[in-house]
């Protein structure tokens, strides 16, 4: 009985998508079957990196689904391109080229496809990073969900910054208040009135203005701050404690939080990154962030350790695991 239910239970669900813990097993699963060996670098990261000549070349994909694909502050086309421009930013890489793969349901308005290419130009143009190639499938009526967008990005960085380079004695920032994205969608999923509008928009300006001082950066889209404060940590081999009278998130947040049963350490942002840096740069550093988004702020520290805490106001420790459970699925 035991193997039955095992096989039964053996299927994708939902949550594995989601960020969390049931996303970094099945990305285990999958790394145990694709064993190529190859010279690219940095493969467990938001790119990957190639030397090629004496420069470095970042590589990233990702795809986008998202419900509902039009709400407050933007669009899955506007998502699509800044979630790929910021993943190669995070890397330390300047993009100079997207491509574009669009899978669409048959019946989908051609009024709402134009709408959608529009936010994607847009930030093209604004980022002086062109769509150099792609390509579109049409399917048939009730096998998709509206649309689907899958991105891949290149730049070309001169130094990589990556998700393993916390140190002890590190400051932890954040370059904003965080989980506007989830909170703009999951209002716009069940009609609840709010003036929250996404934090989606390109971050290659804010790591620029920074990316000296940083050891790393990542910026907290699925899983939000939990899932990639721990990852750093596991990486970095580091402890990492959060201060409760600093964390960046506004008291609407924290209340939709609450009223949709969500930890808010999960919920994600696509507009925001938070980074690790010596301590002796952190004022400088957040005083460059704020001339972009004036919450910038040290929410943290990096000790020797392992794990992410939360340290209260009344002196309490408690641990942020890697998020699990009920998490927000096409976010």
């Amino acid at each position: 009985m035991a193997k039955l239910d095992k096989k039964i239970k053996a299927v994708i669900e939902i949550d594995h998508g989601s960020g969390g813990k049931k996303t970094s097993e099945l990305i285990g699963e999958i790394k145990k079957i694709l064993k190529f060996r190859s010279s690219w670098k940095n493969t467990d990261d938001d790119g990957a990196v190639f030397d090629l000549n004496g420069k470095k070349i970042v590589f990233t994909t990702d795809a986008y689904i998202v419900n509902p694909i039009f709400f407050p502050g933007g669009d899955i086309g506007k998502i699509a391109m800044c979630g790929t421009i910021n993943d190669l930013a995070m890397m330390g890489a300047e993009p100079i080229g997207v491509s574009l793969s669009l899978v669409i349901e048959e019946g989908f308005p051609k009024t709402d496809l134009k709408k959608i290419l529009r936010s994607i130009n847009d930030i093209s143009q604004k980022e002086k990073v062109p769509i150099v190639t792609g390509d579109t499938k049409v399917m048939e009526k009730g096998k998709l969900d509206k649309i689907e967008i899958t991105t891949a990005g290149i730049g070309i960085a001169k130094h990589i910054l990556p998700n393993y380079g916390a140190k002890p004695d590190d400051a932890v920032i954040s370059s904003g208040d965080l989980g506007e994205h989830a909170a703009a969608l999951l209002a716009e999923r069940f009609n609840y009135k709010t003036k929250i509008k996404s934090d989606c928009k390109p971050l290659v300006g804010e790591i620029k203005s920074v990316a000296r001082y940083l050891t790393s950066a990542k910026d907290p889209t699925r899983g939000g701050i939990s899932a990639v404060l721990n990852e750093v940590s596991e990486r970095s081999k580091v402890k990492i404690i959060l201060e409760e009278d600093s964390l960046p998130f506004k008291k609407e947040i924290s209340a939709i939080a609450d009223l949709f049963g969500i930890d808010k350490f999960a919920l994600p942002s696509e507009g925001r990154f938070v980074a690790t840096v010596p301590a002796c740069y952190a004022k400088k550093v957040v005083a460059r962030l704020k001339k972009f988004d004036r919450k910038a702020k040290i929410i943290g520290s990096v000790e020797k350790g392992r794990g992410v805490y939360l340290k209260t106001a009344i002196g309490s420790v408690r641990k942020i695991e890697l998020p699990e459970g009920k998490l927000i699925p096409r976010i």
